[in-house]
């Protein structure tokens, strides 16, 4: 059984969410700065908590965009770690069936020997050939740790 690891990050979404990120924040600091004097009918004014909490917002935003930078996906001959936008799995090769990357499909998935499907959010179509070469190395894994079966040397955790 080899020693590889296989680590896949989404590339693609990771520049458009930076750039998203960063220009959300630049763009609530700018707005930011115009929140002076009257707040339009005389009766209030903007205050300097009030230009902190536009930027604050801008911040958190920006943090939401990022969340979308969080996917990963981690192989080796013991199994495989997804780490998808909302929620992590790890699961050992044994209950894994195959690794599907369907025509039209936005991103990779694990088929489970129960019939489920576990999206892997960072093989993602839009990064075209980096994915199907990761999608390919995931599988000669599998198919390692399953020959290692055949022959009588399964894996150990």
């Amino acid at each position: 059984m080899s020693d590889s690891v296989v680590t896949v990050r989404p590339r693609r979404i990771r520049v458009v969410c930076w750039a998203s990120a960063i220009t959300l924040v630049v763009v609530f600091s700018l707005v930011a700065t115009s929140l002076t004097g009257a707040t339009g009918d005389g009766y209030g004014s903007f205050q300097r908590g009030d230009q902190f909490a536009m930027v604050g917002l801008g911040v958190f935003g920006a943090l939401g965009f990022l969340l979308f930078t969080r996917p990963r996906v981690v192989a080796d001959a013991r199994g495989v770690r997804v780490r998808n936008v909302i929620g992590s799995y790890e699961l050992p090769w044994e209950v894994i069936r195959g690794v599907r990357f369907d025509r039209g499909a936005p991103w990779a998935s694990l088929e489970l020997h129960d019939d489920d499907l576990l999206p892997m959010v960072a093989l993602q179509a839009a990064d075209k050939e980096s994915a199907v070469e990761a999608v390919r190395a995931l599988r000669r894994l599998h198919q390692a740790h399953l020959a290692a079966l055949a022959a009588g040397h399964p894996t150990s955790r």
